[in-house]
């Protein structure tokens, strides 16, 4: 795997320190991509650029998106961080699991690896974005990490792995897009509203678990394809069902 495969986003960034500080720690472990959702007015200020010294630059050429599901448009895979758990929060991986699981990608996908507000992380709707969640192991009294530290201890271990892996081609399969991906959890999320599996009033609640299902299959191009031919199968039956042309068992409409 290669360093210009992976990409570090950081989501509505506050402070232009951290800013500058997520630069240099991206170049002391070779990492260039940096994308900014939303960053504060003053992330290219004085403060930022002497916190990111030598990696000055990468402020400059940074990505800015409005929404993370812009900036994650050409990834294969996104690992978001957080500390907060809950029903929507688990399988979680621990920072050197998730770089050794990187190993597994091909090299023709890009990964993303995605960081929250310093204050409130990211939001559920941000990581049903993420195939995975990593977390970092810190003392319950004092959880929460500094935005800088936090990308220095994930990017650490990723560097580690890439090392040890250096020259070695990734075999993995080849993945479909992040933009593929999300074309497919929207037209499932409408299916299961058109046949009532899911919640009107929810309908995010059950889709949220197929795609920690299906992020951890890893799906490729293909298996997208079949998935979406299996929607558009139901879509027909459903809408043949309610013009009353499928029959029931005994051989009459509904």
């Amino acid at each position: 795997m290669n360093p210009d495969n992976f990409c570090v986003i950081l989501v509505e960034p506050q402070g232009p320190m951290n800013i500058g500080s997520v630069c240099r720690t991206m170049m002391n472990f070779g990492f260039s991509d940096l994308r900014l959702v939303n960053p504060c007015e003053d992330y290219q200020s004085l403060e930022a650029r002497k916190m990111a010294l030598k990696a000055e630059r990468l402020i400059k050429q940074a990505g800015i998106f409005t929404s993370l599901h812009d900036a994650l448009t050409d990834c294969t895979y996104a690992l978001g961080t957080t500390r907060r758990f809950g029903k929507y929060r688990n399988a979680f991986l621990l920072p050197d699991q998730a770089a050794e699981m990187t190993l597994s990608f091909s090299d023709q996908c890009r990964t993303a690896l995605v960081f929250g507000r310093e204050d409130r992380g990211l939001h559920t709707e941000e990581l049903d974005l993420c195939q995975y969640m990593i977390t970092i192991p810190t003392h319950d009294d004092f959880a929460s990490m500094n935005l800088a530290q936090s990308v220095t201890v994930c990017l650490y271990e990723l560097n580690k792995v890439l090392k040890k892996d250096e020259g070695i081609s990734g075999a993995g399969i080849t993945p479909c897009d992040g933009k593929e991906l999300e074309q497919m959890y929207m037209h499932m999320r409408q299916t299961f509203l058109d046949i009532d599996y899911s919640d009107p009033l929810s309908p995010d609640h059950i889709l949220r678990v197929f795609r920690r299902i299906f992020g951890r299959a890893m799906l490729s191009e293909r298996d997208v394809r079949v998935l979406q031919g299996l929607w558009s199968r139901i879509d027909w039956i459903e809408s043949q069902r309610k013009l009353g042309l499928i029959l029931h068992p005994e051989g009459k409409g509904e």
